[in-house]
């Protein structure tokens, strides 16, 4: 978010996970949480919004213009510097599941479980990046990769255990 120069920042509810973004963000700029029906936050949640500075907007968004912008319902539309939306992940494909693949689901979306050397519920079947966890990262999905990698290996090697 630093590159984004200190300017007016928002997040876009898509449920109660949207919390995490509205209080971590206001580190970078100011910031709005447009809830646009998504939820409402309880008392607990408005104290924690309050502390950290967060504009609560209720009006529903009609329209993201221009490179961040909001245009709501009642036509007012306020300018953004970034816009951040907490999206749930939905497995590209159905491979895992015809499988017979384990899937979890987290408040971020569906995904394969696996354990620590990438192994699904089926033998011989391995998983990683976004379709092995509830949150996507490039990084993570390197290092996911790279352990799925030996793991694969040490099956060919070894045997599946």
């Amino acid at each position: 978010g630093y590159e984004l120069d200190r300017g007016p920042l928002g997040v876009l509810a898509c449920g109660e996970i949207s919390m995490h973004h509205a209080l971590l963000i206001p580190e970078w700029g100011p910031t709005t949480l447009f809830l646009n029906g998504a939820f409402e936050p309880n008392e607990e949640h408005l104290n924690q919004l309050r502390e950290r500075g967060v504009k609560i907007e209720r009006k529903r968004v009609s329209e993201i213009t221009g490179k961040a912008g909001v245009k709501l319902e009642d036509g007012r539309t306020i300018e953004l510097a970034g816009l951040f939306v907490a999206s749930r992940t939905t497995p590209s494909s159905p491979l895992a599941e015809e499988l017979g693949c384990e899937i979890a689901e987290s408040p971020l979306g569906l995904y394969v479980s696996t354990n620590d050397m990438k192994e699904t519920s089926v033998n011989g079947v391995l998983a990683c990046g976004d379709l092995a966890r509830a949150a996507g990262n490039v990084t993570f999905a390197i290092s996911d990769g790279a352990l799925a990698g030996l793991s694969a290996h040490r099956s060919l090697v070894f045997g599946h255990s």
